[in-house]
């Protein structure tokens, strides 16, 4: 149950008599606006062990997703009965639409996938398979793609390697970390079939103006892809108004969810035309005949699916996305820009220079380190966990609803150098 602020302040008011140290770190908290109350905290008990900052590389599991987990447990372990039930095929289309419903999608539009990556492979390879022919090598793109330095190690990599079968690759560099919509404008061609973004970057939070990108990709008869596992349950994401034709995401960050199973969204229109079927599995086809050996397809982007589902996984992103619609998309973005402002202003006077533009609308800051192993060793003496990135002397840093402003004095003096008088 998440307490209102009326509640959470009578609360603490009874326990003044007994508890006066606590009364007034909870006021002290609670005179902090845009805080979720301690009652959302306590749906995540692992972050009581530590000061968790590291939600942008894996979210921790709440309470209701374990009880949702356990539903599927307990009926493969015991069978059907009271508190145990399947994910079966009825929760499956509904939770396409949940998820659809986020990003403004029909269910239709959305198939499930292993992970943000096995999405955007999918479009990659539909789009750009069979276009050479009988050329060697066999992806040889009539074209270019346009991407840029601030997207995610696995399109960096598959687009370099792609690059080495033909394609013609154009990657933009970023301006004060951040990517122009200008430079995207100058890279993007007639000749270009795929710009590729990450919406909100892993590196530093940045959000692309993807509206903006999207535009001029389509001007010149481009597509667009997204990679939106570091924006869906932290920021809005409407993929018809910001003109994305594939989107691909994992569950384990801003849904709650976890590893093993994500979505890919994919245009009704382009579905099977722009983007052909390229592997294959049951969950396309219904009716299957195995004398005749005919089937109806499916409809929708059930297509781009092959064999069953992680239902556990299924069932734990479930709960995660009610939990989200629950606190409310801006009630978590004001929550969490409380908390981030405060990293942008305090630390760069300690010697920590900001990658992260100010006023970026995302749960994530980097920062620049002078020396990664004496911060790594610094956050592991004082208890705090965040990406240090090492080989580019970056720190990342990404708040939840779990944190609050204890967790942010704490993160400030240990970076400071002064866990030892805490």
């Amino acid at each position: 149950m998440i307490l209102g602020r009326r509640e959470f302040l009578a609360g603490a008011s009874a326990l003044a008599a007994t508890f006066p140290s606590a009364l007034r770190a909870s006021a002290a908290q609670a005179a902090r606006p845009g805080i979720f109350p301690p009652s959302v905290r306590a749906d995540f008990p692992s972050v009581l062990r530590e000061t968790y900052m590291n939600s942008g590389a894996l979210h921790p599991i709440g309470t209701f997703a374990a009880d949702a987990v356990k539903q599927v447990v307990d009926f493969r372990l015991l069978g059907p009965g009271e508190g145990r039930a399947d994910f079966g095929a009825a929760k499956q289309e509904e939770l396409k639409k949940k998820f659809g419903a986020m990003i403004n999608a029909s269910a239709k539009e959305i198939a499930y996938t292993a992970n943000t990556s096995d999405g955007e492979n999918i479009v990659v390879m539909g789009l750009f398979s069979g276009l050479g022919g009988s050329e060697d090598p066999p992806l040889r793109l009539r074209g270019n793609i346009v991407i840029d330095e601030l997207h995610f190690t696995t399109s960096l990599y598959m687009y370099k390697e792609l690059e080495k079968k033909g394609v013609e690759l154009r990657i933009v560099k970023h301006r004060n970390w951040a990517i122009d919509p200008e430079d995207m404008a100058k890279a993007i061609d007639k000749n270009t079939r795929l710009v590729s973004m990450a919406l909100v970057s892993n590196v530093n939070g940045f959000m692309h103006d993807a509206k903006a990108v999207s535009a001029i990709a389509h001007a010149r008869g481009a597509l667009v892809f997204a990679d939106i596992i570091q924006a869906v349950g932290a920021v809005p994401v409407d993929v018809k108004a910001l003109g994305i034709d594939f989107a691909s995401s994992g569950t384990y960050k801003w849904l709650m969810g976890e590893r093993g199973i994500g979505f890919l969204y994919v245009r009704e229109d382009l579905q099977g035309t722009a983007l052909p079927t390229t592997r294959y599995g049951h969950r396309q086809v219904s009716n299957f005949n195995r004398a005749a050996l005919s089937w109806e397809p499916l409809p929708g982007a059930a297509r781009y699916e092959t064999g069953g589902i992680p239902v556990m996984m299924a069932a734990c992103v479930n709960a995660g996305i009610d939990y989200v619609n629950k606190l409310g998309l801006t009630n978590i973005r004001a929550h969490a820009k409380q908390l981030t402002d405060r990293l942008q202003r305090e630390l760069p006077p300690l010697g920590y220079k900001a990658l992260t533009p100010m006023g970026t609308e995302t749960p994530i800051v980097a920062f620049e380190l002078k020396d990664a192993a004496a911060t790594t060793k610094m956050l592991q003496a004082g208890k705090v966990v965040g990406t240090v990135v090492a080989n580019e002397n970056r720190i990342r840093l990404a708040v939840s609803v779990f944190n609050n402003h204890d967790d942010i004095d704490r993160t400030i003096a240990v970076l400071g150098g002064k866990t030892s008088s805490m």
